[in-house]
Parts: C-alpha cells; sequence; structure tokens
C-alpha cells in the first residue's frame, strides 16, 4: 500500500512540475475549428504557401480569433517569364496573396501581415541567428496559442526546395528558443518582451499527418482564393497573363467540388499535429 501511495505521488509530481515548466507533456488534441478569441500564427516561405492553410484559417477567423500572418520572402523569384522583373513579380506576388487571403476573409485591415522581405530562394543563405531572433521577437510579442508551419520533420523535407526547408526549420528553432530568456537576452532587456512557450503546432507540407481539418463549408472560397495565384500556378508562371483569373477554368473547378459536396465527400486540410511544447 505504501509502495502505491508513494507512485501516485510521484505520477502527481512529474504531471504538475511538467506543467509548470512547459517540459514535453502531450494533451489530446482539441477540434480547432471551436476555438474563438485564441492567437494563430501562420508562417511560410512564399506567398502561395498558405493556400495549403487557407481554409482553416478563414474558419479560426470567423469565429473571432487573431491571425497573424509572416512570409519569410517577397516571392521575387519563381517566375519562368523572360520578361518579368524581380522588382515587378514582388509586386504582383504581394497583390495575389492579399487578394487570395482576402477571398477568405483575412485582409491587412483585419489581421496581421508581416513580410520579413528576403530574397525567394536565398533564405539558406541568411544567417540563421539573425532569422531566428527576428522571428523569436515576433513569437515573444504575439505569444500565439497556435504557430502554423511547414513540417520540419516530415521525411520529405529535405528533398524540398530551400525555402521550404529553412522556414520550417527556422520557424521551430525561434519557437524553442523564444521559451528561454537567456536566448536573445535584449528583447526582455531592452524591449520587455517575455518568454513565451509555444505548445500547439500544426505542420502543413507534411507527409505524416495526423489531424485533419473539415473545411468543406469553405471548400468554393478556397478555389476561389487560389485561382487568384496567376503568376504561379499553370501557364501564368511561363507568360504572366494576369491580375484576373481565368474564369473558365476555376468555374470547372467549382463544379467539380460541388459535385464531391453533393456525394457527401468531405474536404480536409490536413496537418501534423503536436500539442506539446517542442522547448527541450
Amino acid at each position: 500500500m505504501t509502495l502505491f501511495l508513494i507512485s501516485l505521488l510521484i505520477t502527481f509530481l512529474s504531471v504538475t512540475v511538467s506543467a509548470q515548466t512547459g517540459t514535453r507533456v502531450p494533451t489530446p488534441p482539441d477540434d480547432i475549428t471551436k476555438w474563438t478569441n485564441k492567437t494563430i500564427m501562420w508562417f511560410g516561405p512564399h506567398q502561395d504557401d498558405e493556400s495549403s492553410s487557407l481554409g482553416t484559417l478563414s474558419l479560426l477567423k470567423a469565429n473571432g480569433n487573431k491571425i497573424i500572418m509572416v512570409w519569410y520572402t517577397t516571392g521575387n523569384k519563381g517566375s519562368r517569364d523572360l520578361e518579368m522583373t524581380s522588382e515587378r513579380l514582388a509586386q504582383i506576388r504581394k497583390t495575389e496573396s492579399e487578394k487570395a487571403c482576402g477571398e477568405m476573409g483575412i485582409t491587412p485591415e483585419n489581421s496581421t501581415f508581416i513580410c520579413l522581405g528576403y530574397d525567394d530562394g536565398m533564405l539558406e543563405y541568411v544567417p540563421q541567428k539573425e532569422l531566428c531572433e527576428q522571428v523569436c521577437r515576433l513569437i515573444r510579442k504575439y505569444r500565439p496559442d497556435a504557430v502554423i508551419s511547414m513540417d520540419p520533420g516530415s521525411s520529405s523535407m529535405k528533398w524540398h526546395k530551400t525555402d521550404h526547408r529553412m522556414s520550417a526549420f527556422l520557424t521551430l528553432d525561434a519557437a524553442r528558443a523564444a521559451a528561454y530568456h537567456l536566448y536573445f537576452p535584449n528583447q526582455r532587456i531592452v524591449d520587455g518582451l517575455q518568454p513565451f512557450t509555444v505548445t500547439d503546432y500544426l505542420f502543413y507540407s507534411t507527409s505524416e499527418s495526423n489531424y485533419d481539418v473539415d473545411i468543406t463549408s469553405v471548400s468554393a472560397k478556397k478555389i476561389r482564393s487560389r485561382a487568384w495565384y496567376v503568376s504561379q500556378f499553370g501557364e501564368g508562371n511561363f507568360k504572366y497573363v494576369g491580375p484576373e483569373p481565368d474564369k473558365e477554368k476555376l468555374k470547372k473547378l467549382l463544379d467539380v467540388n460541388a459535385e464531391k459536396i453533393s456525394k457527401n465527400e468531405k474536404i480536409n486540410e490536413k496537418f501534423r499535429r503536436v500539442t506539446e511544447s517542442m522547448s527541450f
């Protein structure tokens, strides 16, 4: 009996201490589509990568949650149009991204849009400490209930293009650093930004998904949203034909989506969700 009581006490203390220190304590995942009054930070390398999560972000925004969108680059290189310039492409990508997000109810007016301003394809050549410090600062400033990012643990990530790899790894590295006051201490000493531990991650672009978000109710809006990436998807990447989407192609995609819904098919966005502190 004594041994049993000691065992219970050790278990209780272990859970309590872990909760206080923010160490690795998994919690059962809840339904994020029911969230209200929370802060969600999305991170991605380019202006189109948000399309993987816009259905989920739209549902969260509609419920009154705060959305912070962070892009690492300006997307200013990825065009095969020989008449395109980097400067023009960066502005086109910004406009396309804002229109795509706007279709889903997320705008610079009702949410926070941040672009760190690096060149497309060059994240691997930026000093990693510089990037980590910037993102750490943002996480400490906004103190998100959840971080949405490319999956740094996906078995295929190492084969992804450089910006995808770097954004995935750096976002998680910065989130880990944000939990400890001795990383980038001037953020606390000078700016008053206190340590913060992220305990809920939703990783997109993953081959190891374990969490689906049903976006059926906003799936038609998402199709219209994706159509705005004229300079990136399809023929527009070879010869820019924007800014208006291809209406004929859009109608076909909407018809296919409507048929799926009529057959009671669910439209999901897939994530690898980790509901624990990764700061260990």
